[in-house]
């Protein structure tokens, strides 16, 4: 009689470890699947992560182009202000000098 209980008791010990095998499969492939997509989703996530900084780095180097065209700009037309002052106070000095030397020889011209 304790041959016959000590059997099935290892009979019933077999079976619990064979139904705890194939629970056990299951879950590990469960987390291996899990993993999987983890996996995935980190993998997506970076790509994303890749597409956006790549779009903000181009929306920044427009930026600057842009900025620099701006500076580019404002340099030229200050430039050109400048220019004309210098351009205007040469006339100016010009104008002068002429109306100076007509009133020399105006005055020479009275004195003879």
């Amino acid at each position: 009689m304790a041959a016959k209980a000590k059997q099935a008791e290892l009979e019933k010990i077999r079976a619990t470890a064979l139904s705890n095998d194939t629970q056990s499969e299951e879950r590990n492939a469960e987390r291996v699947e899990t993993a999987r997509a983890r996996q995935i989703r980190a993998a997506e996530r970076k790509n994303a992560n890749r597409v956006i900084t790549a779009s903000r780095n181009a929306e920044r180097a427009a930026e600057r182009a842009r900025q620099a065209r701006v500076v580019a700009e404002e340099k030229a037309r200050k430039d050109a202000e400048r220019i004309a002052k210098e351009e205007a106070a040469a006339a100016l000095k010009k104008e002068q000098k002429a109306a100076r030397d007509s009133k020399y020889a105006a005055r020479k011209a009275r004195q003879k």
